[in-house]
C-alpha cells in the first residue's frame, strides 16, 4: 500500500484503501445537497477548480453529503477510484474537509494536463478542542488588510477557527470608530519606533528609526474581513485592550487619563506604560460607546475586553481616583479594578456577548459569566477552570511566537526576543493541565498561538515567526500530536506546500528533537 499522505493537522483516523487514485480534472461534476452552496464556492477555490454541477448527462465523481448525526465539525472523505464523497452535519464540517481535500490533492500526482490522481483513503475526523486560535497583534505594527486575508487562509489551512486581532494597544489604535475620530486620527500613528528590543521609556541609549508609523482599519475593511473569515469557518474576536494598553487613545482624547502629567503621544517604545484610564462614568461610557460600534462589525460572540498589564500608580496617586473609590465603597484598586472590569463585561453580557480577557482579570476577581485566557502560565487557566469559567490556554513559554524558533548562535534568523522555542517545543504541549478534573477539565476550550508584533515590521517576518510553529500548534490543538519525529516528516512535505504558497517560514526542525 502507498504510504499516508503527509496532511497537517493528522486526522484523527485515516487509511490508504488501495493503490491507485482518483481523477480529478477542471470538468469533475460536483453533487452538493441543499445549503452546501457557500462551501462549493470555497472547494473551487481551494482546489483551484471550476467543478461544474453534476447533471444526468455528467454524474458527479465529487459529492458533498450531510448527516445530522455527525459532531458540527466532525467529516468524513471517502476517495475511491470512481470519485470522492465528502461527508459532514452542515457547513462547518464541510469547510474544515475542504481544507484537508486540498492537502490530499497536493499530495497527488499530476497528469500534465491540469489532472491530478488523489490517493484513495478513508478519513474520520473531528478535532478535540472548540477554540483553536491564532492572536495577530495589529497595534504594535500595522500590517495591510491583504495581510490579514491571508493569515485567515492559513488559518483555515491549518483548521483553525478562531482569529484573535488585537485592535488597540499603547502604540496605536487600529479600528474605525466613527463617535471618537481622533482616536484614528491621532491615536493610529506615532511620531517613530524604537530600534530594537524592549527598553524603558526614558532610556537615554534607546535608538529611534525616525519614521512615522501607522493607519487603521475602516469598518468597511473589517467586515470583509469577518465575511471573508466566516466563509473558511473562522470567527474573528476583536480585542480592545482595556483599561491599561490605552496611551494612544488617551493621547487622542487626554480626558480619559488621570491628568497626573502632561499628556504624552502615542507610545514609541515597547512595554508597559503606567497610562491607565481614569474611572469617571464619562470614560466608562466612553468604552461603552467604543465597544458599540465594535459590536456592530463583529458578530461573533467573543469581544476581548484585556485586562492585562493595569499598573495601579496612577490611581492610588490620583485624588480624584481616590474619591471615587470611596463614592463607590471600594476598599482599594484592585477592588476598583474588578468594578471597572464588571461594568464592561455586564455590557457585553447584556448585548448577548460573551466577554473574555487576559489572565490577570483573576487577581482582582473574574466577573461571572467571563472567560479566562491563560498567558503568564497555566495556573491561572487552572483555577478559572475550577471556579467554572471557560478558558483558552495560551501559556507564552510555549504558545508566544516572538522568540527564537532555534539557537540564533547557531542558525542566522530575524531580530526577535532572546529565547528560544522550537517547533518540537510546541508540538509536546498539551493545553489540558495534568490532574484537572474532569469537570473542570471540560472548561478548556482549547488554547492559541499569539504573534505579538513589537520586532516584527512587515507581514513577511510575521509569516517567518509562525511558522512552522503554528503546523504544531494546529496538530496539538486538533488533538492527533503524537510522535515528533514522524511529525517532522510530514512537517517537512507541508512547508514545500508553504512554499508553494509563497509563505515565509522558519528552519525545518530537527526530527530528532522530539
Amino acid at each position: 500500500m502507498p504510504a499516508l499522505p503527509h496532511l497537517v493537522p493528522r486526522p484523527a483516523s485515516m487509511t490508504v484503501t488501495g493503490p491507485g487514485g482518483w481523477q480529478l480534472t477542471a470538468t469533475t461534476p460536483l453533487l452538493l445537497e441543499p445549503g452546501l452552496e457557500p462551501v462549493a464556492a470555497l472547494l473551487r477555490e481551494v482546489l483551484d477548480r471550476p467543478l461544474p454541477s453534476a447533471t444526468a448527462d455528467a454524474p458527479a465523481a465529487l459529492a458533498l453529503r450531510t448527516d445530522p448525526a455527525l459532531a458540527p465539525e466532525a467529516y468524513r472523505i471517502a476517495v475511491t477510484p470512481a470519485g470522492a464523497t465528502v461527508t459532514a452535519a452542515g457547513p462547518a464540517g464541510h469547510r474544515l474537509a475542504a481544507q484537508t481535500l486540498r492537502q490530499l490533492v497536493d499530495e497527488g500526482r499530476a497528469d500534465g494536463r491540469g489532472g491530478v490522481s488523489v490517493p484513495c483513503v478513508e478519513i474520520a475526523d473531528a478535532p478535540r478542542f472548540r477554540w483553536r486560535g491564532l492572536l495577530i497583534d495589529v497595534a504594535r505594527h500595522f500590517y495591510p488588510v491583504e495581510f490579514l486575508h491571508k493569515l485567515v487562509d492559513l488559518a483555515a489551512l491549518h483548521r483553525l477557527n478562531v482569529l484573535h486581532l488585537h485592535l488597540t494597544d499603547d502604540q496605536g489604535w487600529r479600528i474605525e470608530i466613527d463617535k471618537y475620530p481622533r482616536l484614528t486620527e491621532v491615536g493610529a500613528w506615532r511620531a517613530e519606533t524604537l530600534v530594537g528590543r524592549y527598553t524603558r521609556q526614558d532610556d537615554p541609549d534607546a535608538v529611534f528609526d525616525g519614521t512615522p508609523h501607522g493607519g487603521f482599519y475602516t469598518k468597511a475593511e473589517l467586515r470583509a474581513l469577518v465575511a471573508h473569515a466566516e466563509s473558511r469557518g473562522i470567527t474573528v474576536v476583536p480585542e480592545i485592550d482595556l483599561p491599561g494598553h490605552m496611551r494612544a487613545a488617551i493621547a487622542a482624547y487626554p480626558e480619559l487619563g488621570n491628568g497626573l502629567e502632561p499628556a504624552r503621544p502615542v507610545c514609541t517604545t515597547w512595554g508597559i506604560t503606567e497610562q491607565i484610564l481614569n474611572v469617571e462614568e464619562s470614560t466608562v461610557q466612553f468604552c461603552r460607546d467604543v465597544l458599540s460600534e465594535v459590536l456592530e462589525v463583529f458578530p461573533g460572540p467573543y469581544v476581548h475586553l484585556g485586562g492585562d498589564e493595569v499598573p495601579k500608580r496612577e490611581w492610588r496617586q490620583s485624588p480624584r481616583v481616590q474619591q471615587r473609590m470611596r463614592e463607590l465603597g471600594l476598599p482599594d484598586e484592585s477592588a476598583l479594578a474588578a468594578w471597572f472590569t464588571r461594568q464592561i463585561a455586564e455590557y457585553l453580557i447584556a448585548r448577548g456577548r460573551r466577554p473574555i480577557g487576559w489572565d490577570e482579570l483573576l487577581e482582582d476577581g473574574l466577573p461571572a459569566g467571563t472567560a479566562l485566557m491563560s498567558w503568564r502560565g497555566e495556573e491561572g487557566g487552572e483555577q478559572a477552570a475550577r471556579l467554572g469559567h471557560d478558558v483558552v490556554m495560551t501559556p507564552h513559554r510555549l504558545t508566544y511566537f516572538t522568540v527564537y524558533q532555534a539557537d540564533p548562535g547557531l542558525v542566522e534568523q530575524p531580530l526577535a526576543v532572546a529565547e528560544v522555542l522550537t517547533a518540537a517545543d510546541v508540538y509536546a504541549y498539551r493545553p489540558v493541565p495534568a490532574g484537572l478534573p474532569a469537570d473542570a477539565a471540560a472548561r478548556v476550550l482549547g488554547g492559541q498561538g499569539c504573534l505579538w508584533t513589537e520586532l516584527m515590521p512587515d507581514s513577511r517576518h510575521v509569516e517567518y515567526m509562525a511558522f512552522p510553529r503554528l503546523c504544531a500548534l494546529a496538530e496539538v490543538l486538533w488533538g492527533t500530536a503524537g510522535d515528533y519525529p514522524e511529525f517532522a516528516v510530514r512537517l517537512a512535505a507541508h512547508l514545500r506546500r508553504l512554499d508553494r504558497l509563497g509563505v515565509a517560514h522558519g528552519p525545518l526542525p530537527d526530527p530528532a528533537a522530539g
